[in-house]
């Protein structure tokens, strides 16, 4: 989603007909500073996204920066200071900080990741369970923390899951049928391919035509026999209950990537918060 957008939009659900609190309480000439506090440990992100918020909603704001998106913070910090109306200030501080506190959470968990990966070839992929129209945002944040976008959306990669193979009557159906739509379409897209155990991978070597290989929910022991297999003509991706405690395991197994959900979809968000100063 185009930024601008996403921000017109996210203002006008939370904004509807005024901040009615701010409006009533707080003086209309009133001029105020705040700091963003971090009251967390792990990597900040989203702050660029804050600002484009202040100068969207109104650019009178001054947002004097002390932190950049990426860097390692602990509590006591302070991201920004934010200075200006006090009523414009009030009207965008849940929507900043929920973008940056969830964004921030990602990209912590997203480092950590990373970091237990060192020494290895793998990269950590995210995912497609991203929570609707904050996709952009959450992949920024995989970034951020050192991770690798995997696709963007259905459109930008064909990767052919165990409910296509099942629909489309097996691996070789699914793979040829692929191939002959992209031809028709005049499409350039990498295509992968999930298998779920070591049958379907071999039917896969055999018929070829894919760029990357999904070895899913497959034990270590697998995984190497796997890898092995393949022999570096394929890419190759683990998934299915990968965490930061046992990604370097799977990592070990010598797969190009792993690719974890829970970096989308059950990341805690960040401890950050507005104070008048």
């Amino acid at each position: 989603m185009d930024l601008n957008t996403f921000i017109r939009l996210a203002l006008a659900e939370d904004l509807g007909s005024g901040d009615h609190t701010s409006l009533a309480c707080v003086p209309a000439t009133a001029q105020s500073r705040a700091k963003l506090l971090v009251k967390d440990t792990g990597i900040i992100a989203g702050i660029e996204i804050a600002q484009a918020i202040y100068n969207h909603y109104d650019p009178k704001l001054q947002l004097e920066l002390r932190l950049r998106d990426g860097q390692t913070v602990q509590p006591g910090d302070i991201a920004f200071f934010l200075a200006g109306s006090s009523q414009n200030i009030l009207a965008v501080e849940r929507l900043s900080l929920n973008i940056m506190q969830m964004m921030s959470g990602i990209a912590t968990a997203t480092s950590q990741v990373v970091k237990a990966l060192e020494g290895t070839k793998c990269r950590v992929l995210d995912t497609r369970k991203t929570t609707p129209l904050n996709r952009f945002l959450q992949k920024e944040a995989v970034k951020i923390g050192g991770g690798t976008n995997h696709r963007i959306g259905l459109y930008d990669m064909v990767m052919i899951k165990d409910n296509h193979v099942d629909y489309a009557g097996g691996i070789a159906a699914a793979i040829s049928a692929t191939k002959s739509y992209l031809a028709a379409k005049q499409l350039d897209l990498q295509i992968e391919i999930e298998t779920r155990n070591l049958q379907e991978l071999d039917e896969v070597l055999r018929i070829g035509g894919v760029h990357r290989i999904m070895l899913d929910n497959y034990s270590f022991e697998d995984l190497r026999t796997a890898v092995a297999r393949i022999d570096g003509q394929y890419e190759t991706e683990a998934s299915g209950g990968i965490s930061v405690a046992n990604a370097r395991a799977y990592a070990d197994c010598g797969v190009d990537f792993i690719s974890i959900g829970a970096l989308t979809h059950t990341v805690k968000n960040f401890d950050l918060s507005l104070k008048a100063c």
